[in-house]
């Protein structure tokens, strides 16, 4: 028997509208009720929108425009007449302003009293000016308060003058399946608008950023999304849009987003310092595996298991020792080694938590004074520029001015040097956007723990930057 036309055609009409149509058979039977694909006189029916979501969500999503003025260092040899005449060089032109790269991204305003803007470390990293444009147009010039490339925040200040701000949400209370909304400038166009759902909650492990606790989504988002919001169908903020998955270069559906609640405890630590103060507890853990949970004889794998506790921390002074499992720090569960990270990640230095353990088969409380990470002078030098030679040079630029730098006359093969792409012959220029032109200059530099570096060397006649993490 063949199947009924009139099946196919009403399975095929979307839902607009509250009517709906019975379908009944000879027999008198109801068999379907599907909704009509044109409700009848309608002419007053508001229809479904998220236009007034976005109405007051709008005017907080900034674009954002940032400059990297870079020096053109020019060999003696262009300035020869005869070499430029022999090799068909064409005349210098000494009066060129130096060259500006430009670079697009979003960010979105979440204290307009304080005039506060929170974009993604990434698309502002080594500006030199950093531009806001505004919904209504207005074009004003930023502060940078901070930045932190481990969460991948940066936190702006603009003028505080008739500003709009997100709320914020509770990115705790989020589930798999809400409606979401992402907004910001992809590819340069400003306030675009695209809409998914969450898909995926607490990705970790993508190797995107030093702490991630990502927010998957499909709403799309591409080049230029970057810093700008994810927000909930309250119009609240609920994650920062900083990631996606594109293995063949273009949108999949797979987006990340950073939670709401991280990005509030970074900009805490931005506002009050400029940077993020992170201490340490002071152990090491490991994951509960089912082999583990079975010759320990747990009834299930939740936790970490304290596999070291360093001597003198914040750990030791607590009492956690080696074996304890961890439950829950500040009565979050800790499910995964990554998630205690990420927690402990977060916290101030001197901030105080609960912790609670599992020693013996019982439960036990205690509570630990998170500490500064100790350091030691020259660590991170030794750590990337071990194995290369460093001199003093003098850098003619194109106006004639020389410039006192340091050059790399000798980097040894394999060495952790080599590792990270410095080459004999390379120019240092910065380190971290502090210009380097002595060897005091970057001795004072190492005094100061750094997480991540972004190093400008001059490599023949190109500007090249490194970055390390």
């Amino acid at each position: 028997m063949k199947t009924p036309y009139f099946f196919l055609l009403l399975f095929a009409l979307p839902s607009l509208s509250a009517c709906h149509a019975e379908q009944i058979d000879s027999t008198g039977i109801q068999r379907v009720a599907l909704p009509l694909a044109i409700p009848q006189n309608n002419a007053q029916q508001a229809l479904p929108s998220l236009a007034p979501i976005l109405e007051k969500a709008m005017p907080a999503v900034v674009n954002i425009a940032t400059r990297t003025k870079v020096r053109n260092f020019s060999s003696p040899l262009l300035k020869d007449p005869f070499f430029r005449f022999f090799f068909d060089v064409p005349e210098l032109d000494e009066d060129r302003p130096s060259h500006k790269t430009q670079s697009l991204g979003s960010g979105v305003i979440i204290d307009k009293n304080k005039g506060w803007v929170v974009t993604n470390h990434h698309v502002i990293a080594d500006a030199d000016s950093i531009m806001v444009t505004l919904g209504d147009g207005r074009e004003l010039e930023a502060k940078l308060l901070g930045a932190d490339s481990e969460t991948d925040i940066a936190l702006l200040e603009i003028p505080q003058s008739s500003l709009s701000s997100l709320p914020l949400a509770d990115s705790e209370k989020l589930r798999v399946g809400d409606f979401v909304l992402a907004i910001g400038s992809p590819f340069g166009l400003r306030q675009t608008v695209t809409s998914g759902i969450i898909s995926a909650l607490g990705r970790t492990g993508l190797g995107i950023e030093g702490y991630e606790d990502f927010i998957q989504t499909d709403a799309s988002i591409n080049p230029g999304n970057s810093g700008g919001p994810l927000i909930n169908l309250r119009g609240e903020l609920i994650g920062i849009n900083t990631a996606i998955l594109a293995p063949g270069g273009g949108n999949i559906g797979i987006g990340f987003a950073i939670p709401v609640n991280m990005v509030k405890k970074i900009t805490e630590h931005l506002g009050a310092y400029g940077e993020v103060r992170r201490g340490v507890l002071g152990v090491e853990i490991q994951e509960i595996t089912p082999a583990l949970a079975k010759a320990m004889q747990l009834e299930d794998q939740k936790g970490v298991i304290v596999a070291q506790v360093d001597k003198d921390s914040a750990a030791e002074k607590a009492g956690l020792k080696v074996g304890d499992i961890i439950l829950s720090l500040d009565q979050h569960p800790i499910t995964s080694s990554s998630v205690m990270r990420n927690r402990v990640g977060l916290l101030r230095v001197g901030e105080t938590v609960q912790l609670s353990i599992l020693r013996q088969g019982k439960t036990r409380q205690l509570s630990a004074t998170i500490r500064e990470t100790p350091t030691r002078k020259g660590d991170l030098f030794s750590r990337y520029f071990k194995g290369a030679q460093l001199s003093e040079t003098q850098l003619s630029t194109n106006s004639g001015e020389r410039l006192p730098r340091l050059e790399f006359h000798r980097v040894a093969p394999d060495s952790n040097a080599d590792k990270i792409g410095l080459r004999s012959g390379d120019i240092l220029l910065s380190l971290n956007r502090t210009d380097i032109d002595s060897f005091k200059i970057l001795s004072q530099f190492f005094e100061y723990r750094h997480r991540s570096l972004s190093i400008r060397i001059l490599r023949g006649e190109q500007v090249i930057r490194i970055r390390v993490y």
